[in-house]
């Protein structure tokens, strides 16, 4: 497994690729907790040593079970656990994150609890608060970086500006946002120039789409009743036909390279800069097992090119979450 700096703010070192858990917590579709639990040794096993959660996963279960599947390998890897956000009060309450100090106190507390460790590697507030100016959300997660309660701080679906404005309180040591073929925000607004400017890692989630470039949905009759994805625009039935076209298309490009199309998928996010740390999700071995591979794929310019040619930006039908959901992005 290849090991790269994470930032220059942090002293970790990690695996080039990392395991994102949500989907272990029944986020899309069953789950078992054995084969979860079997799927974060396996990937221990392979080198993988940076694990992303929430306190908001499973309310609760996902921490639950990374505890109980980290329980005497403390020391193997990184934890980047994430604050969530508070529910909306209704369906107009779009402004609220999760950057009040009695908020984020409370969830470290019982994220420790959970995870049952002393001190989170990694604590990062899931959304800019619109409520809360930047820096005393900030000034919050550094006191409890002095209190021995992680030992890092970090921002997810973070604008530029609030980058900047958060380093005046303290240093960020990562930047965490949704990049994949179909969804490229950071790379067309200016987040991820400016984490490196800044000397932040960068941590990109559901480079799988959120399993619509996993090579399993190809008609919103694909998402299984309870998933939360039958809320998604890009998932209503008249967008993924109009999406399906283009996975059609990198599909037959993946089959020639002779990889699947989740491969293609993080090979692409893969070679968007080495300082990128894709953290697609698995809640098998064979799946993880097959996300690894994307590791070993080589992408020539050519095939870069054609990529976008097949996708290029906004070519995608429906925005990557509800539109009360994209309200908190890019705050």
């Amino acid at each position: 497994m290849k090991m790269i700096p994470f930032g220059k703010v942090t002293d970790y070192t990690v695996s080039r690729m990392g395991l994102g858990c949500m989907s272990m917590s029944g986020v899309y579709g069953p789950q078992d907790d054995g084969e979860c639990i079997a799927t974060i040794h396996r990937a221990m096993e392979l080198g993988v040593n940076f694990l992303d959660t929430s306190y908001s996963y499973g309310q609760g279960h996902n921490q639950l079970l990374i505890g109980k599947a980290i329980k005497g390998k403390r020391d193997q890897v990184v934890i980047h656990s994430k604050s969530g956000a508070p529910p909306p009060k209704d369906e107009n309450d779009t402004n609220r994150g999760a950057g009040g100090e009695k908020y984020l106190r409370m969830i470290c507390e019982e994220s420790l609890k959970r995870l049952e460790i002393d001190c989170l590697d990694i604590l990062c507030m899931s959304r800019v608060d619109r409520e809360v100016p930047i820096e005393e959300s900030v000034g919050t997660m550094a006191r409890m970086v002095e209190q021995g309660k992680t030992r890092y701080i970090a921002l997810s679906e973070a604008s530029p500006e609030s980058m900047r404005r958060a380093w005046t309180v303290h240093p960020i040591a990562s930047l965490q946002f949704e990049l994949s073929i179909f969804s490229r925000d950071p790379l067309e607004m200016g987040n991820l120039d400016c984490a490196r400017d800044l000397g932040m890692g960068f941590m990109a989630y559901s480079p799988l789409g959120r399993g619509i470039l996993s090579g399993q949905v190809h008609s919103s009759d694909d998402i299984p009743e309870g998933d939360t994805r039958k809320n998604y625009p890009r998932y209503s039935t008249e967008n993924m036909a109009h999406n399906a076209k283009i996975l059609a298309k990198l599909e037959a490009m993946a089959a020639e390279k002779g990889i699947s199309l989740p491969c293609l998928a993080i090979a692409w996010v893969l070679h968007q800069g080495d300082d990128i740390v894709p953290i697609p999700s698995s809640k098998s071995r064979d799946h993880l097992d097959d996300n690894l591979k994307a590791l070993e794929v080589e992408l020539t310019p050519e095939d870069l090119a054609r990529i976008d040619e097949i996708c290029p930006s906004g070519a995608v039908a429906g925005t990557r979450y509800p539109e009360p959901m994209m309200m908190r992005m890019n705050v």
